[in-house]
């Protein structure tokens, strides 16, 4: 019998900022086709967890594989980048806030499309994209999220 599909499969990760532990021997699999949900209280490293899923955060010990390939590596991180959107809190202050979630990610993926085709570099090889709290897929939102292209690219 052979496995069910994931989005992503993470063993042992653990992640440090300085002395603080953000996550400790954490390990998961997101399966395919599901809707998950991330929920904590702040500070128990949702946030990291994702910027390492994302590729937007270094991995400091422990395996992560998204979409079937090894976040390490940053020929699979560049593959995988224009299927994956990061969003981060506090960022959407940049975005437009008469458009939804949906709309801010559309306008962005068409601008990064665009600067691509012309070999302008826009921004670094990383998919992130902004967030507010209450942001989500297809919601109304005064900072709503989208998905462009962070400082915290993957060669970090």
């Amino acid at each position: 019998m052979s496995e069910p599909p994931r989005v992503a499969a993470i063993d042992g990760l653990t992640h440090r900022y300085g002395g603080l532990v953000a996550l400790d021997r954490v390990s998961l699999e997101i399966p395919a086709g599901q809707l998950v949900g991330l929920i904590g209280p702040d500070g128990v490293g949702k946030s990291s967890l994702l910027g390492i899923l994302a590729g937007a955060r270094k991995i400091q010990s422990g395996d992560v594989r998204v979409l079937d390939g090894d976040m390490r590596l940053q020929r699979h991180r560049s593959a995988v980048c224009s299927r994956v959107a990061y969003m981060p809190q506090g960022l959407g202050r940049n975005l437009y806030p008469d458009l939804s979630v949906r709309e801010n990610i559309e306008f962005l993926r068409a601008s990064s499309t665009r600067d691509e085709r012309s070999a302008t570099p826009a921004s670094p090889s990383c998919c992130a994209a902004p967030a507010s709290r209450s942001s989500r897929i297809g919601s109304r939102s005064s900072s709503p999220a989208a998905c462009g292209r962070s400082s915290a690219s993957a060669a970090r």
